[in-house]
């Protein structure tokens, strides 16, 4: 079954890439984005936004969109980088990655939230456009699942964090086990919380 979008006057451009970011509010490890070009002659079914999906239909999707879309990409920042631009800058710079990443140039982009990055093309920004357009909704899945994976990796080398649980975000858990083993290389040392762990607040 097809996902209903909202309605979304989409610009008249050809290819048109969505990009989205997974991880502005964690504390460890990088931000994740994603650029996708769907090909409209191969459809996917049930696209909606990553967090309504359960983690067995996300992996199901991720593969789905790889194998279907005409072109996808993925850009990151890392947590020395996050640190040294500020957050939303560093998602700006990831995004950009993402764009210049795709194998085929988009005419336009349409980028989930309120902002855009500098591209080299014609973008605007959709306010919740993970529920009102397919190539952003795919570039959710991809963006969630790759960093989702990301913090399985990292929860098998410091288990004590509980990184697979909470994805790094500012948790309890979390914050009980910053004030118990203080803070990791991939943590965030610009956030406040990680500072206060360190002692550098």
């Amino acid at each position: 079954m097809a996902t209903e979008f909202e309605p979304f006057e989409y610009p008249a451009a050809t290819r048109i890439a969505g990009v989205d970011e997974v991880g502005r509010g964690p504390l460890v490890g990088a931000v994740v984005t994603a650029a996708v070009i769907l090909d409209p002659a191969n459809p996917i079914a049930g696209l909606t936004d990553s967090k309504k999906l359960s983690e067995k239909k996300r992996n199901l999707l991720f593969d789905e969109i790889k194998e279907k879309a005409l072109a996808w990409s993925l850009g990151r920042c890392e947590p020395e980088e996050i640190d040294q631009l500020n957050i939303l800058q560093a998602t700006m710079v990831a995004m950009q990655r993402a764009v210049a990443g795709l194998a085929v140039q988009p005419d336009f982009v349409l980028v989930d939230g309120n902002k855009v990055p500098q591209l080299p093309m014609p973008a605007q920004a959709v306010v919740k456009g993970d529920l009102r357009v397919a190539e952003i909704s795919a570039a959710s899945i991809l963006a969630k699942v790759t960093r989702d994976r990301e913090m399985e990796v990292l929860d098998a080398e410091y288990p004590q964090y509980g990184f697979a649980k909470h994805k790094g975000y500012p948790t309890k858990a979390h914050f009980e086990a910053l004030a118990e083993h203080g803070a990791i290389e991939q943590h965030r040392k610009s956030f406040k919380p990680v500072k206060r762990a360190l002692g550098l607040d």
